[in-house]
């Protein structure tokens, strides 16, 4: 297939542009239930992106404006229903993905902001082509990253079996909180210890199904990401959030991302994806698929890396996509 690379770009791009503070923080009221945080930093005049953080749940990081030269993008994050600062946390009702695709277009016309950029990753990478597929004329490119499309067998491979075969230890982990009768389906019996009354059972929960993603993300196992598993408030957000969406199997048709009538919606605009050869959150089958369903994307593997944004094959071409963009109105 035309425009595939395996190979990590030598370019002179940074593996992350260096930290900055927000020059705007806000809060905008989304519905009478939730009230979303999002920030701007970078350039007030630049060019804009927006950043979509994963999980579903997962909510952004200082980190996340360090992809986009500050000089060059207006760099816009904010937190999904639930997430990060977003009020109320954890919440699951009123959350589904068109709320989210109507929240991101909310705010684009709250900041003034007539088209942008959009970079995802994960769960970010979804959301980033249902927002594509349901506004394509708002849409200036799209960056992606760990290709995620909610099919059955991509939650069946994660959540079931599949990454448990490489990762057995991590795996009992994950395991452990479930009584053997209920282990046929782990995602419906996580969801019922997730929504329990008993505190203690659904900490621990969030807790186990947090370690488990945290523990598989980078190629080498990293210690940080294992302890912001042990957050509580992280933990039941992103756990919780992230089942909900997954036993709903993401509000959509099975499939429907890569259905050729919604590719055909967003085919005109360029579009990078960078994928972890060794990533078994969101194996490089589906990043395949799309690649299959679009031809015209450019779909980079990185062949020393997981599913982590910041391992640094990936951040640097993640990057290297980024500066491309930068000048393209």
């Amino acid at each position: 297939m035309s425009n595939t690379s395996t190979t990590v770009s030598s370019s002179n791009s940074p593996d992350a542009y260096p930290p900055i503070e927000p020059y705007d923080t806000g809060m905008l009221e989304v519905s009478p239930l939730h009230t979303l945080y999002y920030e701007q930093s970078g350039n007030k005049d630049g060019n804009p992106v927006v950043f979509l953080h994963g999980g579903p749940g997962g909510g952004t990081d200082p980190k996340d404006r360090c992809f986009f030269n500050p000089q060059k993008y207006r760099i816009v994050l904010f937190d999904q229903r639930g997430s990060g600062k977003s009020t109320p946390s954890a919440c699951i009702e009123e959350n589904t993905t068109w709320d989210l695709v109507r929240d991101t277009e909310k705010i684009r016309e709250h900041l003034g902001i007539e088209k942008w950029h959009v970079f995802g990753g994960s769960w970010g990478s979804t959301l980033s082509l249902t927002y594509a597929q349901s506004h394509p004329d708002r849409v200036k490119s799209l960056v992606l990253r760990g290709i995620f499309t909610l099919r059955e067998s991509e939650l069946r491979f994660f959540y079931q079996e599949g990454a448990s075969f490489i990762f057995p230890d991590a795996w009992e982990d994950y395991l452990e909180p479930i009584p053997e009768t209920e282990r046929g389906d782990l995602i419906l019996a996580y969801h019922a210890q997730l929504n329990c009354a008993d505190d203690e059972t659904r900490g621990n929960a969030a807790r186990a199904w947090s370690r488990w993603e945290m523990a598989t993300s980078k190629l080498f196992v990293d210690p940080a990401h294992l302890a912001k598993a042990e957050k509580d408030d992280w933990a039941t957000a992103f756990a919780k959030i992230e089942n909900h969406y997954f036993i709903n199997k993401g509000f959509m048709r099975e499939g429907q991302l890569l259905e050729k009538q919604e590719i055909d919606k967003i085919r005109h605009i360029p579009c990078v994806v960078v994928q972890g050869r060794y990533d078994v959150v969101c194996p490089i089958k589906t990043a395949w698929d799309l690649k299959t369903a679009w031809p015209e994307i450019e779909l980079h593997v990185v062949p020393d890396a997981g599913h982590s944004a910041r391992e640094v094959g990936t951040s640097k071409l993640l990057i290297k996509a980024t500066d491309r963009f930068a000048d393209l109105k």
